[in-house]
């Protein structure tokens, strides 16, 4: 029941005002049935696009930009979502993202089904408190079958990681090109990985990801080194350079200006000229100083004043300034340079070294490639693509892709896709649940429901009969066959570990965990209480006819 908070009244007829007016309060079984619809809504708009067969949302937003994706973090964060148990549903998929990259989706639509089938249960009168320790146990004895029927791999094998990489990009717009770029994630990926005792370490932003439009997805390609979006500073610097000596410079080759307002008084034309004489002799030295440890090109984090560029130019320097932060970082990481914040520190082991540095004219901007880096521990992807909507969509596919094999190299554990692990626990937690008694049997039964409905979806949106695909998982299941599931692109239930379709455990794991704990807390709250809005311009009357009229506020 909904209502409107009411000042209770003492004996004496003064009001006992609890919630601010115009506070809302829903209770018990409405609360329930609306946080359930609102979460049901968020998974109805994300199922459509789950799996390959999955379809795309174009979001245009309050400027007009559009955005086409399949993306569920993506769609979600996009969307406008206003209701709290909504935005509930929307920190799934931000979690699942921030921490495997991928299944977001799925999780969405996890927890949406667990709170379908939860709401089946009240309506049978099953309190939400057996419901959620039924979940929860169901979960866990899901995630020990999980880890018991994963197969472990070698995390550095290529082979494996491709797979890895490729399933990922099935299900995206970028799916025609999974091959060549699976390939070019594995390699970056490899490349920047951190090896320790036998363990890989990865940080994802070592991968730097460049998109610009123009050629199509297959000019996409992995530069063994940095790309910066500048151009040269100067045009008689030299465009190219061979054998690269780099230096990484955070201070700026000019002079710099006092903190405090200073006048200089100047009483004849030659102390002017000594002055600027002066200024440029500082800037000179400057130049010098890079020039003698060897360097052949600078970037600079900061400025660079005229006359300095000058003198860079005549030394043959190649030099780009104002570079961001993060790219001197991995530059540094990819030349095997070290960032000088003083240039009267610099010395030639501060060098970084790379095959070649290079100015390139890509559609009408220049950008700054340094390819050929010794050992790199960051690369950059380059992006192309027929639009600016393809490259962006580009980009966040490869992003699940190399946060997918980042699991595996930290996690080396693979379960087939095609919804086969889903339903393989679906039926180990149905013969399971058998062995339960009271009604936590019934929450486990309905866990193996809700886990079962992502294969059901995916043959849906292949165009399946979803009763059929049904019948027929189940009886392959309970012959034992662990691996079989949908084959979307062939259509029928078959066995996806012969058609290399695999995904790391550890996405599982998180879609199974973070759905679950979304479902737990929706299911327990029994009372939501909207405080009053802050009064702005009078607007139409709310609720009843004597609220907001004449006697508002009267005792």
């Amino acid at each position: 029941m909904s209502t409107t908070a009411v000042p209770a009244i003492t004996q004496t007829g003064q009001p006992v005002l609890i919630l601010k007016e115009g506070s809302s309060q829903t209770r018990g079984r409405d609360a329930q049935r609306n946080n359930i619809l609102a979460a049901k809504i968020i998974a109805e708009v994300l199922k459509s696009s789950l799996g390959p067969r999955g379809m795309d949302k174009m979001l245009v937003d309050t400027l007009g930009d559009v955005t086409i994706t399949n993306d569920g973090a993506t769609i979600l964060k996009e969307i406008d979502v206003q209701h709290p148990a909504a935005k509930m549903m929307v920190e799934v998929s931000k979690t699942t993202d921030n921490e495997v990259g991928d299944g977001t989706t799925s999780s969405v639509v996890l927890a949406g089904s667990l709170l379908e089938k939860a709401e089946e249960l009240i309506e049978k009168d099953v309190h939400p408190t057996i419901i959620v320790d039924g979940y929860r146990t169901a979960a866990e004895q899901a995630l020990k079958v999980l880890e018991r029927i994963a197969i472990k791999v070698k995390p550095d094998d290529k082979d494996w990681l491709t797979k890895i990489a490729r399933t990922s990009m099935l299900t995206k717009l970028v799916s025609d090109e999974a091959e060549d770029l699976a390939h070019l994630v594995v390699d970056a990926l490899v490349q920047v990985a951190e090896r320790t005792d036998g363990t890989f370490k990865v940080d994802i932003d070592n991968v730097k990801v460049e998109k610009k439009p123009g050629g199509s997805l297959k000019d996409t390609k992995l530069v063994r080194g940095i790309v910066i979006d500048k151009e040269v500073v100067h045009a008689g610097m030299p465009k190219r350079i061979e054998n690269a000596k780099i230096a990484l410079v955070n201070s700026p080759l000019e002079i710099e200006k006092t903190e405090f307002s200073a006048e200089i008084r100047i009483t004849d034309p030659t102390q002017m000229k000594q002055f600027l004489d002066e200024e440029s002799h500082l800037l000179k030295n400057m130049v010098e100083k890079v020039q003698s440890v060897g360097a052949n090109v600078l970037f600079c984090q900061k400025g660079i004043d005229d006359i300095a560029q000058h003198y860079l130019s005549k030394a043959g320097i190649l030099t780009i300034r104002r570079v961001k932060e993060s790219d001197v970082t991995k530059l540094a990481k990819a030349t095997g340079g070290r960032i000088s914040s003083n240039l009267e520190d610099l010395t030639v082991r501060d060098l970084g070294e790379a095959a070649l540095v290079e100015e390139r004219k890509i559609e009408e901007d220049k950008w700054v490639f340094v390819e050929g880096c010794k050992n790199p521990k960051a690369v950059t992807i380059l992006v192309r693509g027929g639009s600016q909507r393809i490259v962006d969509e580009a980009e966040r596919s490869l992003h699940d892709a190399l946060m997918v094999v980042k699991d595996v190299l930290e996690k080396p554990a693979v379960v087939a896709g095609g919804g086969a692990p889903e339903a393989h626990v679906a039926h180990e937690l149905r013969e399971w649940s058998s062995k339960l008694s009271g009604r936590e049997q019934l929450a486990v039964q309905k866990f193996a429901e809700s886990i079962e409905t992502i294969p059901l979806i995916l043959a849906e949106n292949a165009g399946l009969d979803p009763i059929d695909t049904q019948v027929e998982l189940r009886a392959k299941h309970s012959q034992g066959k662990v691996w079989y599931g949908i084959s979307v692109l062939d259509g029928g239930v078959t066995d996806i570990y012969e058609k290399n379709v695999f995904e790391p455990l550890a996405v599982k794991e998180q879609i199974i965990k973070s759905a679950t704990e979304a479902a737990c807390m929706l299911l327990r709250i029994d009372d939501v209480i909207a405080s009053g809005k802050m009064r702005g311009p009078p607007g139409p009357p709310r609720g009843g006819p004597g609220e907001g009229g004449p006697g508002m506020g009267e005792e």
